[in-house]
């Protein structure tokens, strides 16, 4: 081993040992809260969002409630843990400072972002949909405390997606069951996103299919009724009026598969 490998390995050896001894960040080295806040901030700037959160954690365990820097612990925990993709950490530790403290000004943006990040979690219509209904719920709860919000059009924007997502997932599972002929389950989802999301995308398929289905089953008033709908809401629909454009609309000329 010549003399220039032999110095590349000696200081390769003596950088591993100064990061292997190098201590891990610990918050209680400062017992002062205004020193741990401007440490948590100074990680925070440097994208350590680990150290980030172990800092403004403590912070939101030991701080009094009245304390002015609580909720910008709980406020910068929960931002750190997003950045660090734990979504669910920083649902629960934007959701906390919402609980602990519903009147700070951060309240309503801490209910959005903790909606948000439980909305990332869901991220498609056939997965288990529990995170969206988290998402959902929350962002109500932000429209129900807070109506004056400016994040109320964000919001909105958020929730109408969410509930998009929900009307597919029951599409498809209504869908699922019709294309094995199990006519009864099928017309349980394809209603469902009917009542539940009338304005969704999908609403307007779910409306045929649920005829095709009470077509298949020789449903003739209720797919009579549901033609009368179909055309109110879909007037220049053309597959609407071919299905339901002649006075015997309970019956189909050639039935879905």
């Amino acid at each position: 081993m010549n003399q220039l490998v032999r110095r590349v390995v000696l200081l390769a050896f003596v950088l591993s040992g100064v990061a292997a001894c190098r201590a891990e960040f610990n918050p209680k080295m400062y017992p002062n809260p205004e020193d741990l806040f401007s440490v948590g901030m100074t990680e925070f700037k440097a994208e350590r969002w680990a150290n980030a959160a172990r800092a403004f954690d403590q912070l939101s365990r030991d701080l009094p409630v009245r304390d002015s820097l609580l909720p910008l612990a709980y406020f910068y925990l929960g931002q750190a843990q997003a950045r660090n993709d734990e979504h669910l950490l920083a649902a629960t530790s934007f959701y906390r400072l919402q609980e602990a403290l519903p009147e700070d000004t951060l309240a309503d943006d801490a209910l959005y972002l903790s909606g948000l990040e439980y909305a990332k979690m869901w991220r498609k219509p056939d997965l288990d949909p529990q995170y969206g209904q988290s998402a959902l719920n929350t962002l109500q709860t932000l429209h129900s405390l807070y109506p004056e919000s400016p994040l109320v059009p964000k919001t909105d924007t958020l929730i109408n997606r969410l509930n998009n997502m929900f009307a597919e997932k029951d599409f498809n599972t209504g869908y699922s069951y019709y294309r094995r002929r199990a006519y009864d389950s099928a017309i349980i989802y394809f209603k469902d996103v009917l009542r539940l999301h009338p304005t969704s995308p999908v609403a307007r398929d779910a409306g045929l299919h649920l005829l095709f289905a009470y077509r298949k089953i020789k449903y003739g008033a209720d797919a009579r009724d549901l033609c009368d709908e179909l055309v109110k809401t879909y007037p220049n629909d053309a597959e609407v009026r071919d299905e339901c454009g002649s006075a015997s609309s309970g019956e189909a000329s050639t039935p879905r598969t």
